[in-house]
């Protein structure tokens, strides 16, 4: 009788789970419209404001307006306040969500979740398929969402810790990026290139080269470039970074949440070894998942894996022979990759973040 009532127990439990996860789905995607549609911007400038005010600030139609708006207050993420008859109704930010949903380069600024959750199934057919026959999902198949998610969600991440915290945490390479002759840095994987640009703004003297084979990401990146005060010191390529013609110019290569999603990530660790000159050496930034496979595991690592399982691991299959590595790489992982890519060190590096772990590897 016990077995059979901790089964009911369980059963339950786990269709209250499933059914609030729908419930909290919905939410996340009902947040991608707002920030797509520019919605929560209006009423952020002009709020409160009724269905019809809304629509036409916004240039959509009002009856989409009226049920987006009525499931964001029901949801508690906007407030809404009715007239004296409760005929007309008017809709506003909370205090505290504006930051969430709105300010581009707070490390609380978390709408671009549901850029990066949506575009993890956008190609969900091409997923079976790829289930079954063990190929890939190639990066392009995921659209822009999913580059310009990745770009919105990091990007305070570098705004506010790559000059300030992450790289003076290591005194020799902080010191080398100060100094005079000017460092040159190649940003491998640099999608759209925050991580180059917030580099270059931290350290007056120094050259990035941010390299990306995506071209959308690069399109990207040279007009995130445009204004940013370090056009003269930051270079955008479409390109390999195996190109022999950047063999040893380097004093630092950087991959930023990038090489659990590469097919090949020791071949592109080797590439990134040859392009380092004498003295240089390399920083890899990716997830700090738990240190083995647990379960149940931590919220964090379950986000891990949902990606994992939708994107990163797909775009990692793709090609003859690829690593497959998906978003849940471990310590051991990148320190093998290392040692089999040439580099006679690999250190973790005490540098402690919610969602990143950090490496630095010599040649």
């Amino acid at each position: 009788m016990a077995s059979v009532a901790d089964s009911t127990e369980r059963r339950d439990a786990l269709v209250g789970r499933l059914f609030m996860s729908a419930v909290g789905a919905f939410d996340l995607f009902s947040v991608y419209l707002g920030e797509r549609l520019g919605l929560y911007r209006v009423l952020a400038d002009d709020g409160p404001l009724t269905s019809a005010e809304l629509a036409a600030a916004a240039g959509i139609h009002e009856r989409y307006a009226r049920e987006w708006l009525e499931h964001q207050a029901a949801s508690d993420l906007l407030e809404v306040e009715a007239d004296m008859d409760g005929n007309e109704r008017r809709f506003s930010i909370p205090a505290g969500h504006e930051e969430a949903l709105l300010d581009v380069s707070s490390l609380n600024y978390v709408a671009p979740l549901g850029r990066a959750v949506l575009a993890s199934v956008r190609p969900i057919d091409a997923l079976l398929a790829a289930f079954k026959t063990g190929e890939g999902v190639p990066y392009a198949d995921y659209g822009e969402d999913l580059h310009e998610g990745q770009a919105a969600f990091t990007r305070p991440l570098f705004e506010n810790l790559l000059g300030s915290e992450w790289l003076p945490a290591v005194p020799e390479l902080h010191e080398r990026l100060l100094a005079d002759p000017p460092a040159r840095v190649a940003d491998i994987a640099c999608g759209q290139g925050r991580s180059s640009i917030e580099l270059a703004r931290a350290y007056p003297l120094v050259l990035v080269d941010g390299i990306d084979s995506d071209h959308a990401s690069i399109e990207g990146a040279r007009k995130n470039l445009e204004g940013s005060g370090v056009e003269e010191r930051v270079t955008f390529h479409e390109r390999n970074a195996a190109d022999a013609e950047l063999a040893g110019r380097y004093d630092l290569v950087t991959i930023f949440e990038a090489l659990h999603d590469m097919s090949y990530p020791v071949d592109v660790l080797r590439a990134a070894r040859g392009l380092l000159g004498d003295g240089g050496m390399m920083l890899i930034g990716d997830e700090r998942t738990q240190e083995e496979f647990t379960a149940p595991a931590s919220e964090v690592e379950r986000l891990y894996y949902g990606f994992s399982v939708f994107h990163c691991l797909p775009v990692g299959m793709v090609g003859e022979g690829a690593a497959g590595t998906g978003t849940v790489i471990r310590a051991e992982t990148v320190k093998r990759y290392a040692e089999e890519a040439g580099f006679s060190s690999c250190e973790v590096l005490p540098i402690e973040h919610d969602f990143w772990r950090f490496y630095l590897l010599k040649p």
